[in-house]
C-alpha cells in the first residue's frame, strides 16, 4: 500500500495551521522573553543579577539556568562570564523593554475586566507572549477609553 502526500497544501489547511505556527513560534520566545524580563528586574531590584537569582525566580536548577543563559548569550541577548554578574545587551534590553510593556497591557486590561489581582497576574503572564499585535492595540484602545 503506498501513501499519498498531497502535492500542494490547501488554503484552508494553511488557515487552519496559522494559529498554531504562531503559538509555536510564541512558545520559542517565551523563554527569552521570561529571562531578560528577570534579568531586568533583578538588576533594577539588587544592581546585579546572578544565575542564583534567575534559579530562585523561576524555581528551576542553577543547571537549568546556566544552559538557558548560555543559549540567550548566544542569541545575543545577556553577557556573562565565569564569577560574573548576568547583564543585558542592547538587544535584551530593548526586548526586555518590550516585554514588560506588553505584560503591564495585558495585566491592567484583565484588571480592567474585573479579574482579581492575583488570577490578572498569573495569566498575563501567558497571556503576554501569545497576544498578537492587533490585539494588544485593542487592548490598549479599550484601556484608554475606560480613563
Amino acid at each position: 500500500m503506498t501513501k499519498k502526500t498531497p502535492k500542494t497544501t490547501s488554503k484552508k489547511s494553511k488557515e487552519r495551521s496559522e494559529p498554531h505556527a504562531r503559538t509555536r513560534a510564541a512558545h520559542a520566545q517565551e523563554t527569552a522573553e521570561d529571562y531578560v524580563e528577570a534579568v531586568f528586574d533583578t538588576v533594577q531590584e539588587k544592581g546585579e543579577c546572578r544565575v542564583l537569582d534567575l534559579a530562585r525566580h523561576f524555581a528551576v536548577s542553577h543547571v537549568t539556568v546556566s544552559r538557558i543563559v548560555g543559549r540567550l548569550k548566544q542569541e545575543g541577548l545577556l553577557e556573562t562570564a565565569p564569577y560574573r554578574p548576568i547583564t543585558l545587551t542592547a538587544k535584551g534590553n530593548r526586548l526586555a523593554k518590550r516585554s514588560k510593556k506588553r505584560h503591564q497591557i495585558v495585566l491592567e486590561f484583565l484588571l480592567s475586566l474585573g479579574v482579581d489581582q492575583k488570577t490578572a497576574e498569573i495569566d498575563s503572564e501567558g497571556i503576554e507572549h501569545h497576544v498578537s499585535e492587533a490585539t494588544l492595540a485593542a487592548m490598549k484602545r479599550h484601556l484608554k477609553t475606560r480613563h
